[in-house]
C-alpha cells in the first residue's frame, strides 16, 4: 500500500452532491432546534457541578477566567466547525469534514474516536443524572433498594445503577422516534435548565459579598490554567448539532449560526454563574457533588435549592439526548460510506431515524453506565474531543489552500491565526491528561485500525466509485 492510497478521500463535489440529494432523514430542524441541540450538549454537569469543584480545588473565584481560557480553545474550533458546516452540510460532523480534506484513514480515526467519546459522555452523564435523581428523591423520603442504587462498589449488595441504565435507554428510545419529537423534548429541557441558571444568578445577586472574591486566584495563575483543562468538559458539545446536518431545514445557513450562538450563550451563562456562586459563599465550601444547591441551602433559600436540583435532573438528561444523537449519526455516516456494515445505515421506515445505531448505542451505554464507576468511564472523554478539534483546525487551513474557490456561507475569521490557536490550546490540554487515559485511548485506536484494515478499507465506497479530480491528493 502506498502513501497515496492512505490519503484517498472524498471530493468536496461528491459531498456537496450528497448534501443536495434527497436525504434519508426528515428535514425538520430549524435554527432554534439546532441551537437547542448545541446547548443540550454544552450546559449540564459543567454548570451544576464543575463550577464549584474547580473553584474549590484549583481556581477559586477565578474559575470564571478558567471558563474563558477553555472557551478560547473551544471557540477557535467552533469557528472552524462553523465554516465546514456551512460548506458540507452532511451528517457525520468532524468525520465527514476530515474525509473531504485529510483522507479516509484520518477520517476513520476521527470517526472511531468520536464513537467512543460520544458514547462515554452519555454513560458519564447517565451516572451523574442518576445521582442527582436519587438525591432529589431522597428529599421526599424515597430511596431505591441497595442492589439498584449508589455507585458500583459502594455498599454490599449493589448490582447495577438502575437509574443510569434506564436514563441511557430512555434517551435512545426518544431519539428513535421522529427527529422533531426528540428535538422538541430536548428544547424544552434546555429551556428549563437555562431558566434555572438565570434563577441562580437573579436569586444570588442580592447575597453576593465582594469579600468572597478575595483572593480572586488563591491557587495562582497555574491553578487557573489547570482549572481550564478540567472545565473544558463543559465547553464542548456544540459539535453534536453538526451531526444532524441532513435533518436541518436550511443547513448551510443555520448550522454555522447555531454553532456560534450555542457556544456564546453557554460561555456567558458559565461566567455569570461562576461569579455569582463564588460571590454568595466562600469558594472553599464548594467541593461537593451539588455545589449550587448546597450553596443556596446554606443561605436558607431551600426553595432555590429544590428548583436547581429539579432543573439539574432535567438539564442533564438533555445532554444524554444531544450526545447519543451525535454518536448514532456518526455511526450512520461511517456505515453509509461502507467503513462499517451498511446494515447500520438503513433508516427506520416510519420515523426516518438511524434507529439501529441509536438503539445499539443506547444499550451499550446503559450497560457501561449501570455497571462501571464514573471515574473509569470519564477519563477518555476529553482526549477524544480534543483530537477531533485538532483535526478540524488543521483541515480548515488545508482546505483554504487547496480549494480557496469553494463557496463558504461562513468564513473562519483571522485565518490562519484562529485555527492555529485552537490547535495549540487543544494540544496543550491533551498534554495535561493522565498517562492512563492516553494508554486506553491508544488501545482503542489500535482496535479501530484493526477493524479498518480488516473490514472498512475493503468495503469502502471509494473502492466502487471513481474519485473526481480533486478526490486525490495533489
Amino acid at each position: 500500500m502506498t502513501l497515496h492510497s492512505f490519503l484517498r478521500r472524498k471530493s468536496l463535489d461528491q459531498l456537496l452532491n450528497v448534501a443536495q440529494s434527497p436525504t434519508d432523514f426528515r428535514r425538520a430542524l430549524g435554527l432554534w432546534q439546532l441551537v437547542g441541540i448545541g446547548l443540550g450538549g454544552l450546559i449540564g454537569v459543567g454548570v451544576f457541578v464543575l463550577t464549584g469543584v474547580v473553584a474549590a480545588t484549583q481556581a477559586g473565584p477565578a474559575v470564571s477566567v478558567s471558563f474563558l481560557i477553555a472557551g478560547v480553545a473551544s471557540g477557535a474550533a467552533a469557528l472552524a466547525y462553523a465554516e465546514f458546516s456551512g460548506m458540507i452540510p452532511v451528517a457525520g460532523s468532524a468525520y465527514t469534514y476530515a474525509y473531504a480534506v485529510l483522507g479516509e484513514l484520518v477520517a476513520w480515526i476521527i470517526g472511531w474516536d468520536l464513537l467512543l467519546e460520544y458514547a462515554l459522555v452519555v454513560a458519564v452523564v447517565a451516572i451523574g443524572w442518576s445521582a442527582y435523581l436519587q438525591a432529589l428523591l431522597s428529599t421526599f423520603g424515597l430511596t431505591l433498594p441497595v442492589w439498584a442504587s449508589a455507585a458500583p462498589g459502594v455498599g454490599a449488595g449493589h448490582v447495577v445503577d438502575l437509574f443510569a441504565s434506564l436514563g441511557a435507554l430512555g434517551a435512545a428510545l426518544i431519539l428513535t422516534l421522529r427527529i422533531e419529537w426528540g428535538a422538541r423534548i430536548n428544547l424544552t429541557m434546555v429551556a428549563i435548565k437555562i431558566a434555572a441558571v438565570l434563577l441562580v444568578i437573579a436569586a444570588g445577586l442580592p447575597y453576593v459579598q465582594p469579600d468572597n472574591w478575595r483572593p480572586f486566584a488563591p491557587f495562582g495563575i497555574r491553578g487557573v490554567v489547570e482549572g481550564a483543562a478540567v472545565v473544558f468538559f463543559a465547553v464542548f458539545g456544540y459539535d453534536t448539532l453538526t451531526t444532524a446536518a441532513e435533518e436541518a431545514i436550511d443547513p448551510q445557513r443555520d448550522l454555522p449560526r447555531a454553532v456560534v450562538a450555542s457556544l456564546a450563550v453557554a460561555l456567558a451563562l458559565y461566567v455569570a454563574m461562576s461569579l455569582t456562586l463564588t460571590g454568595i459563599v466562600r469558594y472553599d465550601t464548594l467541593d461537593n457533588a451539588a455545589p449550587v444547591a448546597n450553596a443556596f441551602s446554606s443561605l436558607g433559600l431551600r426553595w432555590v435549592s429544590v428548583v436547581v436540583s429539579l432543573a439539574a435532573v432535567t438539564g442533564i438528561a438533555s445532554v444524554m439526548l444531544s450526545f447519543l444523537l451525535a454518536c448514532a449519526r456518526i455511526w450512520f455516516a461511517m456505515s453509509r460510506d461502507g467503513l462499517l456494515p451498511r446494515w447500520f445505515s438503513v433508516p427506520h421506515p416510519r420515523f426516518q431515524t438511524p434507529h439501529r445505531p441509536t438503539l445499539i448505542a443506547g444499550v451499550l451505554t446503559a450497560v457501561v453506565a449501570g455497571l462501571l464507576p464514573i471515574r473509569e468511564v470519564a477519563e477518555l472523554v476529553n482526549i477524544g474531543t480534543l483530537s477531533a478539534f485538532v483535526t478540524i483546525c488543521i483541515a480548515v487551513i488545508v482546505l483554504r489552500r487547496t480549494r480557496p474557490d469553494a463557496p463558504r456561507r461562513f468564513r473562519t475569521p483571522f485565518m490562519p491565526f484562529t485555527p492555529l490557536v485552537g490547535i495549540g490550546f487543544s494540544l496543550w490540554l491533551m498534554s495535561r491528561l493522565p498517562a492512563l487515559a492516553w494508554a486506553r485511548f491508544l488501545l482503542w485506536l489500535g482496535l479501530g485500525l484493526i477493524v479498518y484494515f480488516s473490514y472498512g478499507r475493503r468495503h469502502s465506497l471509494l473502492n466502487e466509485t471513481p474519485n473526481d479530480a480533486d478526490a486525490n491528493p495533489s
